[in-house]
């Protein structure tokens, strides 16, 4: 599988992340979340093969999150976040590189170097 990049160009880290990679010349496939439609079976594909707790996937500091008025405790829901992500993209944390089975936050995006 080829490495994915969910990257918005707007965002420092993310932009961080992607020279990162182009840096390495290794060869990743960018996904601009925001204008491009992200499938449900990808967004499950990202929930599921991550590894920590849900809810870093999620930016709750968004001023889109806190007028949804989410409760944080729906956050431990793998099935609520991929709802939630596929509704509302802008809460989808990034950057986030996708391997065939792990997602991985580019925060700080070194994280990325550990699994390449």
């Amino acid at each position: 599988m080829k490495l994915k990049i969910i990257h918005n160009p707007r965002c420092s880290k993310s932009r961080q992340a992607k020279n990162l990679l182009e840096e390495r010349n290794i060869s990743f496939e960018t996904i601009l979340y925001l204008s491009e439609y992200l499938p449900k079976t990808e967004i499950r594909r990202i929930v599921n093969n991550f590894s920590d707790s849900p809810i870093l996937l999620v930016r709750i500091k968004e001023k889109l999150f806190k007028d949804l008025k989410i409760k944080k405790e729906m956050l431990n829901d793998k099935k609520y976040i991929i709802e939630l992500l596929s509704k509302y993209p802008k809460l989808i944390e990034r950057p986030l590189l996708l391997l065939e089975n792990k997602t991985i936050i580019g925060r700080p995006p070194e994280n990325f170097l550990e699994f390449i």
